[in-house]
């Protein structure tokens, strides 16, 4: 069995497994016509339980014949241009092969002693992101699993610099549509139910000012601690990006910690054209970034930076095996000083490939590509009679809702909408995403892959279209 270990001996071995792969992987998305193949639970769950992983093939050929037939030919494709769900992007190349060597590799990002260079490449990313976040000198941050440990991270943060016992008398302010890891880390933080409270949005989906200050007031009048307020830079559901000056004037005015989640908006950053749309973003005293949203990373690529460094201490712990606080005196770089996790992938290193490839103008280009095809469907949509779009794109989501002619009843509107949604995905042709506004049914696209055109859209809506029909037409002949 040491055949199968990487090293100098199997170096030869390593480069055709993984060559087979590729060119498999290749191969199969050259071949891909849709984003899905419609398959169900009930015909793939059979063909994994039928495998008895204790009778390996003991063929790499012969394994990859397999992953075909469960994984490969009925995966979801992002790179498909009539993928339109969830916050899900394609990837870039380098960004690729970076995944490629770090999983060869296997460094892991803890400490020194089992990264080197990669300490110094992730801190060289942090710093590069701080900068262009604005948040100063005395920045720094780490790099994390996703947005909701970057979250759960800064909040972490926020209740120890509130530098209070009394954890039921914390409050956390967040907009109504802002992402549910608020509440969850909340809860992970031994806050109370009511910790979070949720601040009205306006029409264009983003916090109301004037009600979070009325809030925040309320919370000082009512002897309790405003511990954080969370500004959402691209809500998951809208895309809209809450007032960050003004919220910031409002957190300097009652002493409370900024947190911007920007694991959407981040691409904002690479912008050629709309870096404006985050000003403000600069005052925050930590932001949530998500590479693999909008800087066309794999999974996971994401960081929680911070304006002051030194507020990561309240994630430090000593282990004498590990990071004795010796290394502090001797300036030993250990990232798992900074971090919530202590084995970690070196996942910054997609991101490097990405740059010193790319460069951030390339990454830009691409995010604004997708913003102003968000625009050019948001016009599609406001013109055509079938629908009711929700909002104007900040970024590049679009919220909507097909409306029929000759119904009226809003839960049988509801229904065909539900229906639409789940029978254009069960028919593989093209995968959306679904929400609620105002408690009523609503479809989604979001748009985060520049090879998707506004055919692709108008294409998509007609198929949404007949499906909502065909189960209206339905519901009739069965009324009748």
């Amino acid at each position: 069995m040491r055949s199968h270990l990487l090293n100098d001996t199997t170096a030869e071995q390593y480069r055709r497994s993984v060559t087979e792969g590729v060119e498999r992987v290749a191969a199969k998305l050259a071949a891909t016509e849709s984003p899905f193949t419609g398959v169900t639970v009930d015909a793939l769950a059979p063909r994994i339980d039928a495998i008895d992983l204790d009778r390996p093939l003991h063929d790499t050929g012969a394994v990859l014949d397999e992953l075909e037939e469960v994984y490969l030919r009925d995966a979801i494709y992002f790179h498909h241009p009539r993928y339109l769900a969830h916050l899900n992007c394609p990837v870039v190349i380098p960004a690729v092969l970076g995944e490629a060597v770090l999983s060869a590799v296997n460094s892991s990002l803890d400490t020194w002693d089992q990264s080197a260079g990669g300490t110094l490449i992730e801190r060289k990313l942090i710093d590069w992101t701080t900068a262009r976040i604005g948040l100063g000198e005395n920045a720094d941050g780490v790099f994390t699993s996703g947005g909701t440990q970057s979250n759960l991270q800064a909040l972490l943060l926020a209740r120890e610099e509130s530098k209070t016992d009394s954890l039921a008398k914390l409050r956390i302010f967040a907009s109504e549509v802002s992402h549910f890891s608020v509440k969850k880390s909340a809860k992970l933080l031994g806050l109370g139910q009511d910790s979070v409270v949720s601040v009205p949005v306006g029409h264009d989906k983003r916090m109301q000012t004037v009600a979070l200050a009325h809030e925040l007031e309320r919370c000082r009048r009512d002897g309790l601690i405003p511990m954080a307020v969370v500004a959402t830079a691209g809500t998951t559901d809208f895309g809209s990006i809450d007032p960050l000056p003004e919220i910031a004037e409002l957190c300097e005015q009652y002493g409370t910690w900024m947190h911007v989640d920007a694991a959407y908006g981040c691409g904002l950053l690479a912008s050629l054209k709309y870096r404006d749309r985050i000003d403000g973003i600069e005052r925050a005293d930590s932001v949530t970034v998500d590479y693999h949203k909008s800087f066309f990373q794999p999974v996971s690529s994401s960081a929680v930076l911070v304006r002051d460094a030194s507020t990561l201490r309240h994630a430090t712990y000593h282990a004498e095996y590990l990071n004795p606080k010796r290394m502090v005196t001797e300036r030993i770089p250990n990232q798992v000083d900074k971090s919530l996790q202590t084995t970690r992938r070196f996942d910054a290193l997609k991101l490097w490939m990405t740059l010193r490839t790319m460069g951030a103008d390339g990454i830009g280009q691409l995010f604004d590509e997708v913003c102003d095809l968000a625009v050019e469907g948001w016009r599609i949509l406001a013109a055509d009679p079938r629908y009711d779009v929700v909002v104007e794109p900040t970024l590049s989501t679009l919220v909507f809702r097909y409306i029929p002619a000759a119904v009226t009843d809003p839960a049988e509107i509801d229904r065909a909408n539900l229906y639409a949604r789940k029978a254009l995905f069960a028919s593989g042709d093209a995968v959306v995403a679904g929400t609620k506004v105002q408690g009523r049914h609503y479809l989604k696209f979001t748009l985060l892959n520049p090879e998707t055109t506004t055919a692709d859209i108008a294409a998509v809506l007609d198929l949404i279209a007949g499906h909502a029909e065909q189960y209206l037409g339905e519901s009739l002949d069965r009324a009748s």
